[in-house]
């Protein structure tokens, strides 16, 4: 099996290079690595409806990210790697 690698990684600050958000910049919260996605922070807003809950009783329609394919994103500032033992 072939191990998929990214530019991207969780933690990294990006800049959008195309789509509705281009030029915005955000930290990826995760990565999609079999799907070649991410999820920046701030990013691909879209609006999902709600049910209430007990945690929400109102319910409503929130705001979330959605992934963004990582061909248009590149890293500005790449996040603090860890050091091997």
């Amino acid at each position: 099996m072939t191990q998929i690698k990214t530019h991207v990684h969780a933690g990294d600050k990006v800049l959008v290079l195309a789509g509705k958000d281009r030029g915005k910049e955000g930290k990826v919260l995760q990565v999609h690595l079999k799907k070649q996605r991410a999820l920046v922070q701030g990013v691909n807003l879209v609006k999902k409806a709600v049910r209430p809950t007990e945690e929400s009783p109102e319910g409503g329609v929130s705001e979330l990210e959605a992934s963004i394919h990582v061909s248009n994103l590149k890293v500005v500032e790449a996040a603090a790697k860890k050091e091997a033992k």
